[in-house]
């Protein structure tokens, strides 16, 4: 009988490693794809503006993203548990109406922070439990809900601008230590998710959930009242998008906020890895996401690109960001 060995490569008979391929362990690194296209637009809109690396237009990006950031926080965690609100938006087109309207009335701005804030939660919580126990997809709930708000918030502005002054001017426009009070608080709302997610049993029970829900709720875990709470937190943190964005503007407008807000939040999430299906998500690829969207429209701006190629150039980007992330995420063990 004879045993037969596998042949040895040139590099194994020599006692060499087979040699590797930088380009393709960036792609294979975590978010590789999305670090590469962010890198490229980025290189590439430096060498054609000059004016992009300039301080004030970086705080400008920092401030534009700071939003978005927020609400995508929060709907990092909601997906991962396989849930959905296309009215984080429009959530925050409500906060931005009702809010300048109180400060416009004298109403004091603590008072008028914790109206809103507590508004914005009851929405969620709304939607949360619309979705809980109707039945009802949240996709088809959600974006029914999107609609209404937009609806209430322009009726709350009668269809007309509301100045608020210098009322909450330095939390849109302040920096500390050269870094947008904006930013700051994104920073802070993306790290606490981040933390959640990975070290808690509430974010431990938002991955069973989105997994499997009918093997979470056979564990133990309360599945309605998760719901719940992940919806009344995701209208929260679109509240607070939503005082963010007042106190950045000034003053609220129609159409301000508003299902376009909520649709790049969605972009950012998902070409930065989490699953529109649940059980996957993470924080970095979210931030990933959400830089990349802001850059690739300071860029437009900056390069003065007609409105009508605009949409055309940013889609075409993120459609290769989440093509290469895709195959980058499938290419990961236990993906």
């Amino acid at each position: 009988m004879s045993l037969k060995t596998p042949s040895a490569t040139p590099e194994t008979a020599l006692g060499h490693p087979k040699p590797r391929r930088p380009a393709r362990e960036v792609l294979h690194a975590p978010h590789g794809g999305l670090v590469v296209v962010l890198v490229l637009v980025a290189v590439f809109t430096a060498v054609q503006a000059d004016s992009f690396t300039t301080s004030q237009n970086l705080l400008n990006v920092l401030r534009q993203i700071g939003v978005t950031a927020v609400i995508a926080a929060g709907l990092t965690l909601l997906m991962t548990a396989g849930g959905m609100d296309f009215s984080m938006g429009s959530n925050a087109a409500v906060t931005v109406s009702v809010g300048a309207t109180l400060l416009h009335d004298g109403r004091p701005t603590s008072v008028t922070v914790v109206l809103t804030l507590l508004l914005a939660t009851l929405i969620g919580l709304v939607n949360g439990l619309v979705v809980t126990f109707t039945r009802v997809a949240p996709f088809v709930a959600t974006l029914a809900s999107a609609m209404l708000f937009d609806g209430v918030a322009l009726l709350v502005l009668d269809g007309e601008s509301i100045t608020i002054g210098q009322r909450m001017w330095a939390l849109g426009n302040s920096n500390v230590l050269g870094v947008p009070y904006l930013c700051v608080v994104a920073v802070l709302v993306l790290v606490l998710t981040g933390l959640a997610m990975r070290f808690t049993t509430f974010g431990r029970d938002a991955f069973a959930m989105g997994g499997n829900e009918h093997v979470a709720r056979l564990s133990g875990i309360n599945v309605p009242g998760r719901k719940l709470a992940l919806y009344a937190l995701a209208g929260a943190l679109a509240g607070l998008a939503g005082l963010m964005l007042l106190s950045r503007l000034g003053a609220a407008a129609p159409n301000t906020g508003g299902l376009q807000l909520q649709l790049t939040a969605v972009a950012a999430v998902v070409i930065g890895g989490t699953s529109l299906t649940g059980g996957h998500g993470t924080v970095v690829g979210t931030v990933l996401g959400v830089v990349l969207l802001g850059v690739v429209a300071n860029a437009m701006n900056l390069l003065q690109v007609n409105s009508y190629y605009q949409y055309v150039v940013t889609g075409g980007v993120l459609l290769v960001a989440a093509i290469i992330n895709e195959f980058q995420r499938k290419s990961v063990p236990g993906h």
